[in-house]
C-alpha cells in the first residue's frame, strides 16, 4: 500500500471508495494497524478516557497529545496520522498555532478541531500555515457538558441544516476533511453529498465516505462501555490484527456500519 495522504483520500471518495480509520496511542498498535491496511489513524483526546480513565475527555492536555503522536509516529510508515487539538487548545487563532506546531512536529501529518463557524478564521490561518486540517461536526465530546451528555445531535430540522452549512463553510475554510459524530443517518448521507471533502463518520450512518471507531470499542476492551455504533470486531475473529482486517473490509463492502449502529 502507497503512502495514505490527504489526497489520496479525495481520490478515494471520488471512486466511491471507503475510507477505513481507527484510533492508536502508542507505536505497537499503530504499527499493527498501518500493516493490516488503515487508511488513517487518529491519536484522539479520547485517551483521557481510555487510557487516563477519566470521565470525558476534557482533562487531556496539549503534551499529552503530543507524547501520544510521537509513539504512534514510530509505529506507522504508510497510514496518515491525524492527532486531535484536545479542550481549549484553539480557544484562540494565536494557541491554535502554537499548539498544532507541538502537534505537527511530533508527528502528525494533520490535526483535528470540533466545532462549526466560529473556527473559520482559525482553519483558513492554519491551513495558509501548511497545516492540513480535519474538522468535526455533530456530538463533539469537548461540548459534551454545554449538550448536557453524549447525545445524538442534529435530530431538528433547524440544527441539521445549520450543520449542513457549517460542513460547507468549513470545506471553504480549507478542511480537508470532516468527522461527523452522532447524527442521524440521513443527514450524515446529506452532509457527505453537501461537500466535496471525505467525511468520516462514528454513529453517523453507512452513507458517510469512511468510519472511524475507537480501537477500544472495536477490540471490545473498553472499560465503561459499548456505544451503539461500535461493533467488538476482536469477538469474531479471537485476533486482533484479523480483527482489524475484518474491520477494515466491513467498512470497505458496506457491511459495517449495520442498521444496529445507526441512528434515525
Amino acid at each position: 500500500m502507497a503512502k495514505i495522504t490527504t489526497s489520496r483520500l479525495l481520490k478515494m471518495k471520488q471512486q466511491g471508495e471507503k475510507i477505513a480509520t481507527i484510533t492508536a496511542y502508542d507505536a505497537s498498535f499503530a504499527k499493527l494497524f498501518d500493516q493490516a491496511g488503515i487508511h488513517a489513524i487518529l491519536i484522539g483526546d479520547s485517551l483521557g478516557m481510555v487510557l487516563q480513565g477519566h470521565d470525558d475527555t476534557l482533562p487531556v492536555t496539549i503534551d499529552d497529545m503530543a507524547y501520544h503522536t510521537a509513539c504512534v509516529k514510530k509505529g506507522v510508515e504508510e497510514t496518515l496520522i491525524i492527532s486531535d487539538m484536545p479542550f481549549m487548545a484553539y480557544a484562540s487563532t494565536e494557541q491554535a498555532y502554537a499548539n498544532a506546531t507541538k502537534l505537527m512536529q511530533a508527528g502528525a501529518s494533520m490535526v483535528k478541531m470540533e466545532g462549526g463557524s466560529w473556527l473559520l478564521p482559525t482553519i483558513k490561518g492554519l491551513v495558509e500555515r501548511g497545516v492540513p486540517v480535519c474538522a468535526h461536526l455533530g456530538l463533539t465530546p469537548q461540548s459534551v457538558h454545554l449538550f448536557g451528555g453524549f447525545k445524538v445531535q442534529g435530530r431538528e430540522q433547524s440544527q441539521a441544516q445549520k450543520m449542513i452549512e457549517d460542513a460547507k463553510a468549513l470545506e471553504q475554510a480549507g478542511a480537508q476533511l470532516l468527522v461527523l459524530e452522532c447524527i442521524p443517518s440521513e443527514l450524515g448521507k446529506a452532509i457527505s453529498e453537501a461537500i466535496s471533502i471525505p467525511t468520516i463518520g462514528i454513529g453517523a450512518g453507512k452513507d458517510t465516505d469512511g468510519q472511524i471507531l475507537v480501537m477500544h470499542d472495536a477490540l471490545g476492551i473498553s472499560c465503561s462501555y459499548m456505544p451503539k455504533f461500535s461493533r467488538n470486531f476482536l469477538v469474531d475473529t479471537g485476533d486482533i490484527k484479523k480483527a482489524v482486517e475484518l474491520y477494515i473490509s466491513e467498512v470497505q463492502n458496506g457491511n459495517f456500519p449495520g442498521d444496529e449502529h445507526c441512528f434515525n
